[in-house]
């Protein structure tokens, strides 16, 4: 079958498609067809090389971990689908491979037949992301929550789970996106120089919660929350050393031990969430680009440019 994958480190020219050998399930586990499936854009920062100290990879590898398709596989003691059942989901973050003709997943829902397949393909990473951060953040109803990095696939999904959950949203994004997160629901205002400011003005009684989905501001972002234990980042590498909890899904003898933090549980409960959302038209998944996987290549360079508004898909 074929599968995205990087041999060595450097731009994005380095992704292509290979024929590898076909996954199939363990137990607990089930394998679909793939129709589409989420670029991370941490996977670019690994391709790039820039996080070889922090996060040493195993070459060749093989990228993606959020896809959705038609099961064609179903391992030992799987109940509650079968053959042919649409469905997105989560690789194993070990194994990932998701940007493939077949991938296997560890965790998945049932597709929204109100999402198409691109939406799908992008929607179980994000998904899972802003659970399992809003869930540490416990944002609840009458919270305030900003929102950094809230045009982007993690943030712009983030925004929808907070609005859900009875929360008032703020989101920072360039100028051009402001229209976008209104359309979500957030109130949103511009990052840089005077976020501290702005932020004050639109939530005088101050934010309860700060979720930074961009990274590179926490010093303002912890200036607004009132303390650094109200800030979760999941893009800010220097999150340890300004008391800032970096959620990440990483086994430990990775990502975990250079950040200072120890993986959070991923928050797979999210997935049904998420369906329940979209079929009550409260949650759509913005997808900013679908490629081909053959061009796998031009989809990470539009993911470092980060002027992807919504998630970035590969389709099959």
């Amino acid at each position: 079958m074929r599968a995205v994958q990087f041999t060595e480190y450097g731009p994005p020219s380095v992704v292509h498609l290979a024929e590898v050998a076909e996954p199939h399930p363990g137990p607990g586990e089930i394998r679909i067809a793939v129709r589409a499936s989420g670029l991370s854009a941490g996977e670019t920062l690994l391709r790039s090389g820039r996080l070889r100290d922090v996060v040493p990879l195993t070459l060749p590898y093989r990228t993606g971990f959020d896809a959705a398709g038609v099961v064609d596989e179903v391992g030992d003691g799987v109940s509650g689908v079968r053959l042919g059942d649409e469905v997105f989901g989560v690789t194993a973050m070990t194994v990932r491979g998701a940007n493939a003709d077949h991938a296997v997943l560890t965790g998945w829902a049932r597709k929204p037949a109100a999402w198409s397949w691109a939406e799908a393909g992008g929607a179980a990473g994000g998904v899972e992301t802003s659970t399992r951060v809003l869930d540490r953040l416990a944002v609840g109803a009458g919270h305030t929550v900003l929102v950094q990095g809230a045009a982007g696939g993690v943030g712009s999904l983030a925004v929808q789970f907070a609005v859900a959950r009875g929360a008032t949203v703020i989101g920072t994004a360039s100028a051009h996106n402001h229209d976008f997160l209104r359309s979500l629901g957030a109130e949103p205002t511009t990052y840089g120089a005077g976020l501290v400011e702005r932020v004050r003005t639109l939530a005088p009684d101050g934010v309860d919660a700060v979720f930074d989905c961009a990274g590179g501001a926490l010093p303002d972002l912890i200036a607004i929350a009132g303390d650094a234990a109200r800030v979760v980042t999941i893009a800010d590498f220097a999150a340890a050393a300004h008391g800032v909890h970096m959620s990440h899904g990483a086994p430990a003898d990775e990502t975990g031990a250079a950040v200072g933090a120890a993986a959070d549980p991923l928050a797979l409960h999210g997935l049904d969430i998420a369906v329940g959302l979209a079929e009550q038209g409260w949650l759509r998944v913005p997808v900013a680009a679908a490629f081909p996987l053959a061009e796998a290549a031009a989809a990470h360079e539009l993911s470092e440019s980060r002027h992807a508004r919504g998630r970035i898909v590969l389709v099959n």
